[in-house]
């Protein structure tokens, strides 16, 4: 044997251990992952999709004869905002980006205090008063005014 094999050969072993064990840390703490986006900066909606058979595919057991309105991306990140209509009544519901689960519910914006799900609930329910039809009803007051109340009532 020729001397100063032995110490190369454990100096090479110690390096070789040495890059397997930081290779191996870094393997488990994740360090090796690489993502194209950082935390909170990326589109989701860009990547994810959502048409309306989609959409009642994914709600058809929940409400059975589910009539999709709208789709549009939701409030949170990873959330579709479904305006639909089921037995005559509209209302919102949100369905996450794997399609599995529904939230029935309102979102608050805790700082706004914005309740997004009323001013999406108001706007797929608002009622166009052009298209009411006057010719049968009593009309009391200015017809022009700028504002109107409209009352319903059963004469029986």
């Amino acid at each position: 044997m020729i001397p100063g094999t032995v110490l190369c050969y454990t100096f090479r072993m110690r390096k070789f251990f040495l890059v397997l064990l930081l290779s191996l840390v870094v393997w488990v703490s994740g360090y090796g992952n690489v993502f194209a986006f950082a935390k909170g900066e990326q589109d989701c909606s860009k990547c994810h999709t959502l048409n309306q058979e989609q959409a009642k595919d994914a709600l058809k057991d929940v409400i059975p004869g589910v009539k999709i309105l709208d789709i549009q991306p939701g409030p949170i990140n990873g959330l579709w905002e479904i305006s639909m209509e089921s037995d005559g009544r509209k209302g919102i519901l949100y369905l996450d980006f794997s399609k599995k689960r529904v939230i029935a519910g309102n979102i608050f914006d805790i700082k706004t205090k914005t309740n997004y799900t009323k001013d999406s609930f108001d706007r797929i329910n608002k009622v166009d008063l052009s298209s009411f039809p006057y010719e049968n009803s009593l009309v009391l007051g200015d017809k022009d005014a700028k504002y109107r109340v409209i009352v319903f009532d059963d004469p029986d």
